[in-house]
């Protein structure tokens, strides 16, 4: 399977979940937010939405500020 995250691409032998991405990225969710084609994946649907091939994923962190 071949994606594409924050423009850099990426191969995965199988179809994964949103949480087992950033398991296989080893990266943590806390402070995570999550696109994929453009669209915001809501953090309750991380467990089930399934990434396939060709998704391009952009992954950002949430900044405090004023």
């Amino acid at each position: 399977m071949h994606i594409i995250i924050n423009d850099q691409p990426m191969d995965f032998d199988a179809p994964l979940t949103v949480n087992q991405l950033f398991a296989a990225l080893q990266r943590q969710t806390a402070g995570t937010a999550l696109a994929i084609n453009q669209v915001i994946i809501p953090k309750s649907q991380w467990d089930s939405h399934v990434i396939n091939d060709q998704d391009n994923i952009l992954l950002f962190q949430a900044i405090a500020g004023g």
